[in-house]
């Protein structure tokens, strides 16, 4: 089997950059079309607009349904095809990106990513997460490339909510821990083949960044201060997760993040915050030593993710409805199977029972 390295074709991070972007659509649109909330148009839509005005490309834009679902995309599609659109721009987060990487696929044409947070690893990968209309997950969505452009304004994701970049943090610590597992088990990412040393390396940097970074960034952030330390962080959040994820492969954590949107309890609750309990889920199912599992578990709660069934809003779980979360992240579709030997719903669901228990045990020592 094939070792498979894949990234986005350009990434560009800095203070300024989403006042560019019209300059990075004409090369290459004549007509873009910019998926984006409400909220985001109301705060961004002036900026955007003015840095096509010296363009050679125009602009539409449409505001996000708030699912990456079938409907949406399609609905996203009949929109561009009556507007004449060569170009497909998500701005905003996880969900309006997989939107318009699914929809700027199916019409053939290319797509630029421009976050307005760090809260997920999804804007530099070739993959679409698929929702029902209700948010429930559906299915993973593989696609032919990469984005061709990242842009990450950093002086605009530093105004944003500190929890959006903390949630960024908890969905990058699974990279590192995933990747290992793969490497270890020998299992194909979603790249198409096995992991790089390179993606290795990225993966473990991401988590050292993550380790030495993430409270100062959290810090600065909550001062209003765009500092080195979330620089990094956003790298980490943004570039070194998506590629460590992307091309070395996805294992537990992000399975029984699937396996939680089954709960509707959880559903307030951010993909990243989610993913980290699953990271320390998958932790436990590894069983690794007592020390490295309370620096992990300690971290989580320095930095404000979650750490227990109750922070993520399902205090009253039954042991039935773990179970049904276990049996939803073990589906023969998801990437529990990645982990290097055999995983069972019901030793998922007691995974989660313990760490949920040291969750709780460690936020009182």
């Amino acid at each position: 089997m094939a070792k498979v390295l894949i990234s986005p074709s350009r990434y560009v991070q800095g203070p300024g950059e989403l006042k560019k972007l019209g300059s990075y659509a004409a090369q290459r649109g004549k007509k873009a079309m910019v998926l984006i909330s409400k909220g985001g148009y109301k705060r961004f839509g002036a900026d955007i607009e003015k840095s096509f005005e010296d363009s050679d490309c125009d602009v539409e834009f449409d505001m996000f349904n708030g699912e990456c679902s079938k409907n949406e995309i399609n609905r996203l599609l009949s929109v561009m095809k009556e507007k004449g659109c060569d170009l497909v721009i998500g701005v905003g987060g996880g969900k309006i990106f997989d939107t318009a990487k699914a929809a700027a696929h199916y019409a053939g044409v290319p797509v630029f990513i421009a976050p307005t947070i760090a809260s997920t690893d999804a804007p530099c990968s070739a993959l679409s997460v698929i929702y029902t209309d209700e948010g429930v997950f559906e299915e993973y969505l593989y696609l032919p490339e990469n984005p061709n452009l990242v842009l990450m304004d950093t002086e605009v994701i530093a105004k944003s909510p500190v929890r959006l970049t903390v949630a960024g943090m908890g969905d990058a610590l699974a990279t590192y821990f995933e990747a290992r597992a793969c490497r270890d088990s020998g299992a194909i990412s979603c790249a198409g083949g096995q992991t790089t040393s390179a993606a290795m390396a990225l993966a473990e940097l991401c988590f050292n960044t993550l380790m030495e970074e993430g409270v100062k960034a959290k810090i600065a952030l909550e001062a209003g201060a765009l500092t080195p330390s979330v620089e990094k962080i956003i790298e980490a959040n943004t570039l070194l997760s998506g590629i460590g994820f992307e091309s070395a492969g996805l294992a537990g954590a992000h399975a029984i993040h699937n396996g939680l949107t089954v709960l509707s309890e959880c559903h307030h609750m951010y993909h990243g915050e989610k993913v980290a309990f699953g990271t320390i889920t998958q932790l436990v199912l590894e069983n690794i030593p007592e020390e490295e599992l309370e620096y992990i578990v300690k971290w989580c709660i320095e930095v404000g993710l979650p750490v227990t069934l109750e922070e993520l809003g399902a205090k009253d779980v039954t042991d039935e409805q773990l179970l049904e979360v276990a049996k939803a992240a073990c589906a023969e579709n998801d990437t529990m199977h990645n982990l290097p030997f055999a995983v069972t719903a019901e030793s998922v669901a007691a995974a989660m029972k313990a760490a949920d228990a040291f969750g709780r045990y460690y936020k009182t020592r």
